[in-house]
């Protein structure tokens, strides 16, 4: 067994909230800007002060008391990433109720499942389109008694609706709240199973939020800092950095469309962002795109590999003179141009949800994007490990946060400890005593730990057996093979069998480009599947993903589905994760082809 800890560097009081956190910034700089906001998508980005979003918070508190809203209430909020969900969350803090966020990509079956088991009795959806999500199966919620529509006026109407609610009224709700009061019910993505409503205190979120700002000042306080949000704010992770910026010293912005990402960075100019490890796919394949062919693409090969190479001098304590006179020309040409797409500002990046893989943590940095790769569940608030400026191991997602232990046991699998850890499950405390024993959270997870750093390799559940009696986590050589600019997902398999496979899809929005590239003609994903030289390109990258592991382990035969992975056809989680279960169930036949002769 192997134990890694990190102390806490501020402990969170008994009498600390959420509350507290907006409370504090207000006083600290009340008049300075905290939230960038558009009012149309294309408008300009328009700055509210810390205290115009505590007074326009107070204002809305005041309209859900007016709706009836009471202590401990649960309300969903199911919307895309958008100023009125970080208003709404912090009025119904503000209240003492439970804010239970639902991703606005949902299923009717599955709002029913989180308001049904969440007890929730108001639900603020952002459409016509979710609040008709909600009708279907409303007959089946017998607590819910309002849906409110957030295009349809809902926020303007509670604010409206506050007149008759003192302020002060809300104001010694806001001052009940304490630090182990019941902050949110968050329901797992469910990648395996029924969704789970993780219960998550104020003290869970006030904890990383104020260790964080002295953790990591150089994303935080240094610079002026910024960042905007694209990814759900039902999900954790975005979450905590919501509650992390309001806490500190930095500017929030919200993206509710991520298809106008790269034009929205160039107008905002984040200094760090949050994002999984495919949109760094996605900006590393795309600008390999857009060099071409020919001597560009050549130029950029090496700008990449002069990139990486850069990084890991960085490593190493010494950057040798000839290498940091080779990054300077490849800046030039290729690197800024590379900043530049992001908006220019752009210094770092937290990265989790999966492996980001050594070869883009190496090449972003090289490139000036630090990537500081975490590692957090729903159940420990988002982060419990993270790479920090000043201690960056590429390749690892860091030492355990302020705070946290981290134990591996000799089997491998990952424990976590701190006040950052959730309090249980709803409903479920069969499920809470599986999970936490002693105050050690059991991830799940497979890691090691080295020289204080965790390295995770995989899940216990999806660890594969083949008939030879090989273990093999399957994630390394996911992320590995995935590199390639026309995979969009990889899933290996190989349980009981006499060697390793693997499902892939095209990525069809890339798929043109790398063609052209290619000097191929012109095909649709459909005609690329079965396509012999595509087919020979994807052989010789499974040869290259191959190379790191040995002959037991490595990917002898892949099949390349019809279509994608998506939230529509249920292969993929609200957080891209892979629903692995999901997808050997109804690719089977497609797995026994890969073993037959």
């Amino acid at each position: 067994m192997s134990l890694a800890t990190t102390p806490s560097l501020v402990d969170v009081p008994e009498d600390v909230s959420i509350n507290t956190l907006l409370a504090d910034r207000v006083t600290r700089a009340g008049d300075a800007t905290l939230i960038e906001r558009r009012v149309r998508a294309d408008g300009p980005w328009e700055p509210v002060t810390a205290g115009e979003f505590d007074h326009d918070v107070l204002t809305v508190a005041r309209g859900l008391v007016a709706r009836g809203v009471a202590v401990g209430d649960r309300v969903a909020i199911m919307s895309r990433t958008r100023y009125e969900w970080t208003l709404l969350d912090f009025a119904l803090w503000a209240v003492g109720a439970v804010p239970v966020p639902v991703y606005e990509t949902s299923s009717p079956e599955q709002v029913r499942w989180i308001l049904s088991d969440g007890g929730v009795r108001l639900a603020i959806v952002e459409t016509h389109a979710h609040a008709d999500a909600v009708r279907q199966v409303r007959d089946e919620l017998p607590d819910l008694e309002e849906v409110l529509v957030i295009t349809a006026g809902a926020v303007t109407d509670l604010r409206a609706a506050a007149g008759p609610v003192a302020t002060r009224d809300v104001l010694a709700r806001r001052d009940a709240v304490r630090r182990d009061d019941l902050a949110t019910i968050v329901y797992t993505s469910g990648s395996t199973g029924r969704p789970k409503g993780a219960e998550l205190t104020h003290g869970n979120f006030a904890h990383l939020a104020l260790n964080a700002r002295l953790a990591l000042p150089e994303l935080l306080e240094d610079g002026s800092p910024r960042t905007v949000l694209f990814l759900p704010l039902a999900h954790v992770f975005a979450r905590l950095i919501q509650v992390a910026v309001v806490g500190s010293s930095a500017v929030l912005g919200h993206l509710p469309d991520v298809k106008t990402l790269v034009a929205d960075l160039g107008t905002f100019r984040p200094t760090f962002l949050l994002a999984v490890p495919r949109v760094f796919e996605k900006v590393y394949n795309s600008a390999e795109q857009r060099a071409g062919t020919g001597l560009r693409r050549r130029v950029f090969g090496w700008a990449a590999q002069v990139a990486g190479a850069y990084s890991r001098a960085l490593d190493d304590g010494r950057v040798p003179a000839g290498l940091r006179a080779r990054r300077a020309v490849a800046d030039r040409l290729v690197l800024r141009t590379l900043r530049a797409a992001m908006g220019g500002r752009l210094r770092y990046a937290i990265s989790g949800g999966a492996p980001l893989g050594e070869r883009l943590g190496h090449f972003f940095r090289g490139a000036g994007l630090v990537v500081l790769e975490g590692y957090g569940l729903t159940e420990t608030t988002a982060p419990t490990a993270v790479n920090l400026p000043s201690d960056l191991q590429v390749g690892t997602v860091g030492p355990p946060f302020p705070g946290t232990q981290v134990r591996v046991d000799d089997d491998g699998e990952v424990f976590v400890s701190g006040p950052h850890v959730f309090r249980g499950y709803r409903g479920r405390p069969d499920l809470t005593a599986e999970a936490l024993t002693d105050g050690w959270f059991r991830t799940g997870d497979v890691g090691v730990l080295t020289g204080g750093h965790l390295r995770i390799t995989g899940r216990t559940k999806e660890i594969i057996v083949t008939a030879g009696g090989k273990n093999v986590a399957p994630a390394p050589l996911e992320d590995r093979l995935r590199a390639h600019p026309i995979l969009s997902q990889v899933v290996v398999v190989g349980e009981g069998r006499p060697f390793v496979g693997a499902l892939v899809t095209l990525d069809a929005e890339m798929l043109p480009g790398w063609l052209a590239t290619q000097g191929l003609p012109p095909m649709s994903a459909a005609a690329a599947r079965t396509d012999g030289r595509v087919l020979a390109a994807l052989d010789a990258a499974v040869e290259e993903a191959n190379g790191s592991v040995s002959r037991a382990e490595s990917i002898r035969r892949i099949r390349v589905l019809e279509g994608d992975f998506s939230e529509a056809n249920g292969y993929l989680t609200p957080s891209l994760k892979v629903r692995r279960d999901a997808v050997v169930t109804d690719f089977a036949d497609d797995i026994d082809a890969l073993y037959e002769r």
